[in-house]
């Protein structure tokens, strides 16, 4: 640790739940959240929550998708995840563990954070299944943890087929995304 790092603050959710404007907490440093996300975001966005909710619904599970709600992984760590799926009921607040799935839209000023630290967080923190969407390119990858626990990187490049919440199937169509 060289001796500026010493000297920086180190921040808590008590000290998150009381700024304004949008923020994530990383292991104690605030990170700025980018403006609202353009029309392309917004629609591959609503394109992967219809997908994944309508085979939700259908198949009965008991999971629910949910977008741009806090995750708060520990004191000193909360993540705003562009679209989330949890197993069970909503939450009151907050989501207190690790989704099932999480889905980043990158954006230019985004993606280095969603494809490295934001991957290494998801992974470290228990998250089964990570998309990572990527609307200037029209690519879809996909992280799953193996029978082992390790992470598994994948392109999509037709569809993904995954499990969730006590064996829930679901199929993603790439190019359903980006209609």
């Amino acid at each position: 640790m060289s001796a500026a790092q010493r000297f920086l603050p180190h921040y808590t959710v008590a000290d998150y739940q009381a700024w304004q404007g949008d923020w994530e907490l990383w292991q104690g440093i605030p990170v700025s959240m980018t403006p609202s996300p353009f029309g392309p975001h917004q629609r591959i966005a609503k394109n992967l929550v219809f997908e994944i909710e309508s085979q939700i619904r259908k198949q009965h599970c008991r999971a629910n998708v949910l977008y741009e709600i806090d995750w708060i992984i520990c004191d000193d760590t909360v993540v705003r995840p562009d679209v989330v799926v949890v197993c069970g009921d909503v939450p009151e607040k907050h989501i207190e563990g690790p989704p099932a799935l999480i889905a980043e839209i990158q954006s230019g000023s985004t993606a280095i954070r969603d494809r490295e630290a934001k991957r290494d967080l998801y992974e470290q923190n228990g998250v089964r299944i990570y998309l990572l969407v990527d609307p200037d390119q029209n690519t879809v990858e996909a992280y799953q943890r193996t029978p082992t626990g390790q992470w598994a990187h994948e392109a999509i490049n037709d569809r993904i087929n995954f499990s969730i919440c006590d064996h829930c199937e679901l199929q993603i169509e790439r190019d359903l995304l980006f209609r």
